[in-house]
């Protein structure tokens, strides 16, 4: 399974005559079909992006337009069974921040990697910001073009 971080979306979605463009929308058809992953912070992270061009209405239909159309599965955090304040304190502060003091790391960062890594059978996080992320996960960090160079081999 592949996890895809939001500069890879922004791509797609507002940055049309960036030079990645091409590598971009090769990679993602071509992960499309094994039904990729992003978090609901890279998704929010996104929709903030954009807000600045787009309507309302259309922001708020943003599954039709992204989630239908990559085959994208949403991760959203689990509050295990923790109460409302319990599970933000963990979520959003205690872990974030943990991860934060063992190494360097922007908060949205800290909160994308900490709910990826919980998935089993992510092999990998792909962003064009790979330098951010190298060293700083288990998971395999590549960028859009890394991986499709990967997979002609």
């Amino acid at each position: 399974m592949v996890a895809i971080d939001t500069d890879v979306l922004l791509v797609a979605f507002a940055f049309h005559r960036d030079p990645r463009q091409d590598a971009n929308a090769r990679f993602l058809a071509a992960v499309q079909a094994r039904t990729p992953l992003a978090t609901i912070y890279s998704v929010m992270e996104l929709l903030g992006q954009l807000s600045f061009n787009l309507p309302a209405e259309r922001l708020a239909r943003w599954s039709s337009w992204l989630q239908d159309r990559y085959s994208l599965t949403v991760l959203y955090p689990q509050t295990g069974g923790e109460d409302a304040q319990t599970f933000f304190q963990r979520e959003m502060v205690a872990e974030p921040l943990d991860r934060m003091r063992r190494q360097p790391v922007p908060f949205l960062d800290a909160l994308i990697l900490g709910l990826i890594e919980q998935v089993t059978g992510v092999d990998a996080l792909v962003t064009w910001n790979a330098r951010h992320f190298r060293g700083k996960t288990t998971l395999a960090v590549l960028t859009p073009a890394e991986f499709l160079a990967q997979q002609a081999v």
